[in-house]
């Protein structure tokens, strides 16, 4: 028989409280921004107040450990759901103070009206009416006795009926003595059962993330330094993209600021490269792979429960050397010397500009693969090789755009498995970037109106990689036009295959686009290739005044037209008769370039 794997208690809130606070039950998220607004504080005591629910917590009891003397040591109960419900209570019932979007500690304070019943959120108006009870949370947490309140509130009221004030002032008392339903799930669960559980039970049908899995583990754990590593890993993706913050952040948190992972992420505070922007999932993701040979989540949460996957038992010697190894694996991630250097091989490959990355995950493998082989002791130049090709590879192929925990898993053991990467990047590249891919499937992938393609996208990067210049320019650059965020443009402009009964689907062929200075593009209207490329080759070219950039030399408008843009011969006298076969002709030229480009990483 299927035994049950959860119980289904009732809590006061009071007793709830209590037992997060005695850290029975671990709630990491008082370390984030609180995320709700004040009035949904306030909100939540009114359906408290009034009786109604308000939603199921789930904690997950982490399994028990076994100690070096043999005894049983009992892990935590660690909240999945309902971190913000706790954290509103704590701030309106307990008086605590939340962290907000500067990590700043601040009150959310609610104030209650005992004539009419009603809450809200403290204000000015408030603070001057003398109807209102500026804050709740002395009378509910005991620092001050409901005789007393009732005495002060009647000499600021003294017309107000006593036994009414008395009255409200019991009720109010009351929301601390609401129950809350708790599911509490059994520590023999493992984190893939959990997740599912969690899926069905909630309402919204949201997710559960792994990572918050980990993260609320991680900062359970004191003993280990969990607390002060979530931090690290919060702190850094936090400044990743916002290094302005810095100085805030080491004002408000000063346990982060004394700690010894405090010099490790002062760099950031003048970085503003945005090549590579991680989110505190990317940083436990490639941290855990890279350092223990993973790629699954969950397995990592079973490990810092203590997990032996070999005898199936929790062992506290298991759980040590897991926070070790893990923070080592931070360390090594927000190195700067190692982050800069990934990140200067990701740009040395031509992705100069976010917009040319589409998939987080390929970037995190590339460093996952960077940190690796730094570890094994691969020479500079193969690690810049190496990384160069499985990231562009990994893109062109979609390597991690479904399933990327089981892909990262097989491919971190295949960089332990063999002695030289090189040999198995040699056998993935005979595998699956073979002439056929080239010359069928490169080409196909470029059959797209989807301006995002990566494949396109990669192409751009060549273009970078190899400093072509703009079409029909003669001294600004591709990179140039991306850095600065120009965009890209039609090569048979829009309008005119509009004119001609075609598509969106058709006139939006990534196959014709090219990034162009907008004062050409805008010179060039609605005219078709044979017109405005015409000109440039019959008046431009032969002394006449410049219209379509500033080329004025036909050697020079070939070189930019088959050499920098890929383009067929025979587009300057190109119609709207003549596009569909332009565009089966350029694929085959991206390809082509796109083959050369990468096998010059």
């Amino acid at each position: 028989m299927i035994s049950q794997n959860y119980a289904v208690n009732q809590y006061l809130v009071s007793n709830l409280l209590s037992m997060v606070q005695t850290k029975e039950i671990a709630i990491p998220e008082i370390q984030r921004p609180f995320v709700w607004e004040p009035d949904k504080v306030t909100e939540l005591i009114d359906s408290l107040y009034n009786g109604y629910p308000i939603g199921y917590i789930i904690t997950w009891q982490s399994p028990d450990v076994k100690l070096k003397d043999g005894n049983s040591s009992a892990g935590k109960k660690i909240l999945i759901d309902g971190q913000q419900r706790i954290t509103a209570l704590r701030a309106a019932i307990l008086g605590e103070t939340v962290k907000n979007i500067d990590y700043a500690d601040v009150r959310i304070q609610v104030a209650y009206n005992p004539l009419e019943h009603k809450f809200a959120t403290f204000n000015a108006a408030i603070s001057k009416d003398p109807v209102w009870i500026k804050d709740i949370a002395p009378l509910l947490n005991g620092s001050v006795k409901a005789s007393t309140a009732r005495k002060e509130y009647l000499a600021m009221n003294p017309s107000v009926d006593e036994d009414v004030i008395e009255e409200s002032i019991e009720n109010l008392k009351s929301v601390a003595n609401r129950q809350i339903g708790v599911i509490e799930l059994s520590g023999e669960l493992d984190i893939e059962r959990v997740t599912e559980i969690f899926i069905r039970i909630n309402s919204k049908g949201v997710p559960l993330n792994q990572a918050d899995f980990v993260m609320s583990t991680i900062a359970a754990n004191e003993n280990y330094g969990g607390n002060l590593l979530r931090k690290c890993i919060d702190h850094f993706s936090e400044l990743a993209v916002r290094p302005e913050f810095y100085s805030v952040l080491m004002e408000n948190d000063r346990e982060f600021a004394e700690s010894p992972y405090r010099p490790q992420v002062d760099w950031l505070r003048n970085e503003n490269d945005d090549i590579y922007d991680p989110s505190y999932v990317d940083v436990l993701r490639v941290a855990f792979t890279s350092k223990f040979s993973r790629g699954k989540m969950a397995d990592l949460v079973s490990l810092l429960s203590g997990r032996n996957f070999e005898t199936r038992n929790y062992e506290e010697s298991i759980k040590a050397d897991t926070y070790r190894r893990l923070a080592a694996g931070v360390c090594s991630f927000i190195n700067e010397t190692n982050f800069k250097r990934f990140v200067m091989i990701i740009r040395s490959a031509g992705f100069c500009h976010t917009r040319l990355i589409r998939s987080q995950n390929t970037l995190n493998f590339a460093y996952i693969l960077f940190l690796k082989l730094r570890e094994k002791g691969y020479r500079p130049e193969l690690i810049e090789k190496y990384v160069r090709r499985w990231f562009v590879y990994s893109i062109l192929r979609g390597r991690y755009s479904s399933s990327p925990e089981g892909n990262f898993d097989y491919d971190v053991k295949q960089i332990d498995k063999y002695p030289d990467f090189g040999q198995y990047l040699a056998e993935v590249e005979a595998a699956e970037l073979s002439d056929a891919y080239w010359n069928f499937g490169a080409i196909q992938q470029l059959n797209t109106s989807v301006a995002s393609s990566p494949v396109f996208n990669v192409f751009l990067a060549s273009q970078c990689y190899q400093n072509r210049k703009g079409f029909l320019s003669t001294a600004i650059t591709v990179r140039n036009m991306i850095e600065q965020k120009g965009d890209v443009h039609h090569i048979f402009p829009r309008e005119y295959l509009k004119s001609r009964g075609m598509s969106r689907a058709e006139y939006n062929q990534v196959a014709n686009y090219i990034y162009t200075q907008t004062e050409i593009n805008i010179n060039i209207g609605k005219k078709s290739p044979s017109e405005y490329l015409g000109y440039v080759r019959d008046v431009q070219c032969n002394g006449g005044p410049t219209r379509y950039g500033g080329i004025t030399d036909i050697s020079a408008l070939e070189a930019n037209l088959s050499e920098d843009c890929c383009l067929p011969a025979g587009i300057v006298s190109m119609t709207a008769d003549d596009y569909h076969d332009f565009l089966t002709r350029r694929r085959k030229l991206i390809a082509k370039r796109l083959k050369e480009y990468y096998f010059s990483l």
